[in-house]
Formats: C-alpha cells, sequence, structure tokens
C-alpha cells in the first residue's frame, strides 16, 4: 500500500499531472457531417517554424500592407515628376501638358516598364491581402507567388527609377529576384540552408 500512495499526492491526484488533451471544436465537413478538428492554436504550433507554413497569417497581412503602401507610393510618385507647364510642339521639338509625366515624354520605353512593375507590385499584394482575408493556407501558392511578384516588382520600380541603368539588365534581375524568392519560400529548410551556404561560399571565394 505504501507503494501505491508514494504516487499519489495529498488529495489523492496522480503526480505529475497529466497533459490536458488538446482542445476540440466539432466543425462541419461540408457533406451534413459534423467531425472533431483540433483548434486553430493547435494547428498553428504543428507547423514547422522555420518554414513558410510557420508564418503567421496576421503578420503576412501587414507584410502585404506594407508592400501595397509602398507600391501605390512609387506608382504615384514618378521618377522625374511632371511637367509644371504646357508648352505646345513647335520646330520639330515634342510638346507636352502640365501634369504629364516627364519620363512618359522623355523616356517612353522606361516609363512603361515602370508602369507595369508598379501595377504589378500593387496587384501582387492586393490578391495576397486578398487571400489571407478570406483564410486561404499560408503555404498555398496564391499566397507564396503574390509575395515573390509583389516583392520583386518593388525591387524593379526601385532599378527603374536610378537613371542610366539598362532595362533589359532590371527585367533580367527582377527574374532573378522572383525566382530567389519562390525558392526560399518553397524548398525545404535543410535544402534552404545548403543555398544560402552556397551563395555565401560563392560570394567569400570570389
Amino acid at each position: 500500500m505504501h507503494g501505491g500512495g508514494a504516487g499519489m499526492g495529498g488529495g489523492g491526484h496522480m503526480y505529475p499531472p497529466p497533459h490536458p488533451p488538446p482542445m476540440m471544436v466539432v466543425q462541419p465537413d461540408g457533406h451534413g457531417h459534423w467531425h472533431a478538428a483540433a483548434n486553430h492554436h493547435q494547428q498553428q504550433q504543428q507547423r514547422p517554424a522555420n518554414s513558410w507554413a510557420g508564418n503567421d497569417a496576421n503578420t503576412l497581412l501587414v507584410v502585404a500592407t506594407l508592400i501595397t503602401t509602398l507600391a501605390y507610393q512609387l506608382g504615384s510618385n514618378i521618377p522625374g515628376g511632371y511637367w509644371q507647364d504646357t508648352q505646345p510642339a513647335a520646330n520639330g521639338q515634342q510638346g507636352h501638358t502640365a501634369g504629364d509625366p516627364v519620363m512618359r515624354d522623355l523616356h517612353p520605353q522606361r516609363y512603361w516598364v515602370f508602369m507595369v512593375a508598379s501595377w504589378t507590385g500593387f496587384a501582387g499584394s492586393m490578391l495576397m491581402t486578398l487571400s489571407l482575408l478570406v483564410r486561404m493556407p499560408v503555404e498555398s501558392r496564391h499566397v507564396r507567388w503574390s509575395f515573390a511578384v509583389a516583392y520583386a516588382s518593388l525591387v524593379l520600380t526601385f532599378r527603374l527609377s536610378q537613371p542610366k541603368t539598362h532595362i533589359s539588365l532590371d527585367i533580367l534581375i527582377w527574374v532573378a529576384v522572383t525566382a530567389f524568392l519562390w525558392l526560399m519560400i518553397s524548398v525545404r529548410a535543410e535544402h534552404r540552408a545548403r543555398i544560402v551556404r552556397f551563395f555565401c561560399c560563392a560570394g567569400a571565394n570570389n
């Protein structure tokens, strides 16, 4: 009887106390049946913390909002500013109207690439925000692709806003950044560590 009493506390409770079972909630499965499922907090803890799926949806919403704000500011503040006066075309010179972008008249190709990059970043961040608001999984392709495209578009608009950069090189950098971001948020943690070590070692060797 002493052996049995050693495992008991003063009130007859087991020591140490057993872990409480995970909270379960009853949810419909869409077919008229009900089933028990772990709560959202338990599901979040089961996700690996060192992968993209370990990110919190609320944190990603803040990131998407910041990207949307930056894309909007870049698109509404075109490099070079706007014409302050109206000048009709004369003597073979191109005219302009007050309020028109200077870049559009002096560098039309750069201007249109800049606008496409700005709108792509804005649309990508809005798509990411909408996907998170409708409770799409964090690891879904909609969320990951929209993040990669929106974030890389900020890099492209920054490059295009700098003077004397080659547009073809800027686009190649945008593609490379998009592919790198997609790779980093899609591969497993051990593979991602190998990629980082590869780039670090390559830079150190050079």
